[in-house]
């Protein structure tokens, strides 16, 4: 694990550099607490910028709880705040938009041999500095676990999804979003991730679409007392 965070440390700052476009940032810290294998809590922030960690323009943080209806199927209700700032520096005021958002999800699970195929579809109640908002987003992704298995888990893992945006009003298409991204779990509970994320945007300013570098945390806890709690395979969120 610290010659995994040594390598990252010495090579990103390079690649920030050698870019011929303006690579952003898109860091992720996510917890999530499993109550049985059914009912999980979830809690998470994020940060980005529009230039290689300078230009800080976003922020988000939200929570949610998921229940796992059939072995296939997951259900989740959330709610968070969405700050956008304007371009040209860090946090620059006025904001472009001040947003609490509610929004329920599906997930559909689907494996073929060890690839994993997500459907998710999510509908985002939109409550902005800009007046009410709906918002319908679908996203289908893959990943492919890899590595030699330990305490029932493999240790990396590969995945790829496009995010398609989708509004009830004129012009009606708003966003794709594309990550490709490499995972790996120092351990049962942790996933650290990297990756490239491109997003276009159509006639929106909540957020501008730009090419990002993906750095991500997520913990994966549960009560001591429950032994059938799964290991999380899944598509990490965004």
């Amino acid at each position: 694990m610290l010659k995994y965070f040594t390598t990252l440390s010495i090579l990103l700052p390079f690649w920030g550099q050698a870019q011929n476009f303006d690579l952003g940032s898109w860091n992720i810290l996510n917890i999530k607490y499993n109550h049985n294998k059914n009912l999980s809590v979830f809690g998470e922030a994020q940060l980005r910028s529009l230039q290689f960690y300078n230009n800080f323009h976003y922020y988000e943080y939200k929570g949610g709880v998921n229940y796992k209806i059939q072995k296939n199927v997951k259900l989740t209700l959330g709610a968070g705040s969405y700050q956008t700032y304007k371009e040209g520096g860090n946090f620059v005021l006025p904001k472009n938009n001040d947003e609490f958002r509610l929004w329920p999800q599906l997930i559909l699970f689907q494996s073929i041999g060890k690839l994993k195929i997500e459907q998710r579809y999510r509908a985002e109640f939109r409550f902005t500095s800009n007046g009410y908002r709906n918002r319908f987003r679908y996203r289908l992704g893959a990943s492919y676990p890899f590595g030699k298995e330990k305490n029932d888990y493999k240790p990396f893992q590969v995945s790829a999804s496009n995010e398609l945006f989708f509004t009830d009003k004129e012009p009606y298409f708003e966003r794709n979003r594309l990550l490709f991204a490499f995972n790996y779990k120092p351990s049962k509970s942790t996933t650290l991730q990297i990756g490239y994320l491109h997003q276009f945007d159509y006639k929106i300013n909540d957020e501008t679409g730009r090419d990002f570098l993906v750095i991500g945390c997520y913990f994966d806890l549960q009560r001591k007392t429950k032994s059938d709690v799964s290991i999380d395979t899944d598509i990490k969120d965004n």
